[in-house]
């Protein structure tokens, strides 16, 4: 029921806020999830969380972008399962925070010029960071922000993104031999409250005003950053 509910919540954040669903979801599936089994289960959920959020917002989404990012997502999540468990999780996270931290708050202009070979790009190298990492959404997010002014191109575009990078690393998954099967009815039961929540933050963002919604996504990309990082070090300590 803890999963299920959260399901609800962190969409409904995902969606309001610009990010931070996937990862707060993560989080909480650490207490509660096997660990062979949590980041498989966490990118179906998120894959059916999204596709919610991109149908919603399907008017916004820039199509070009997200053609260009499957060409990169693709040899992304094959090289990504190959490196499962050989890169050092703490460091990874400590290298996502302050990179996450350093796009947040540098003065950048559009990134519109990296054009599709850019996204492409993208694509391989937060697909392949997703299959190691598990929510790499802030990293997505961070690029397409700085890409796309318009809130609901953005949001629309970033779920239409993410639900195909789960969509890649849910196959890559299933090839490799994780067993779906008996984790299907909690994975029914959290998408549908996913959805849920999507529809409710739907709702929030289109009367958020777009100065405000940036303020609360650059302050929820460094919360989560500062957090990452916080324990990617603690993590490198005890380790």
């Amino acid at each position: 029921m803890v999963l299920i509910a959260a399901s609800f919540f962190t969409s409904a954040l995902t969606v309001s806020a610009g990010m931070g669903g996937g990862i707060a979801m993560l989080a909480v599936m650490g207490y509660l999830v096997p660990v062979a089994a949590i980041i498989p289960l966490h990118g179906v959920v998120q894959l059916g969380s999204n596709v919610g959020r991109a149908a919603i917002l399907h008017n916004h989404v820039v199509w070009t972008c997200l053609a260009a990012f499957l060409v990169g997502a693709i040899p992304g999540a094959w090289a990504g399962s190959t490196a499962v468990g050989a890169l050092s999780d703490p460091v990874l996270k400590a290298i996502l925070g302050f990179f996450i931290l350093l796009i947040t708050w540098m003065r950048l202009p559009r990134l519109a010029a990296i054009r599709l070979p850019g996204f492409a790009v993208t694509g391989a190298i937060t697909t392949f960071l997703t299959m190691i990492f598990g929510a790499t959404g802030p990293l997505n997010a961070v690029v397409l922000s700085k890409t796309f002014p318009d809130r609901m191109r953005f949001q629309a575009t970033t779920a239409a993104v993410m639900s195909l990078q789960h969509l890649v690393k849910t196959i890559a998954f299933a090839l490799a031999g994780f067993a779906f099967a008996p984790w299907l009815p909690l994975i029914a039961a959290m998408i549908l409250t996913g959805l849920a929540g999507t529809w409710v933050g739907a709702n929030i963002l289109r009367k958020t005003p777009e100065n405000r919604f940036q303020l609360i996504f650059k302050v929820c990309l460094t919360v989560l950053s500062i957090d990452l990082i916080r324990r990617g070090v603690a993590g490198m300590a005890h380790g």
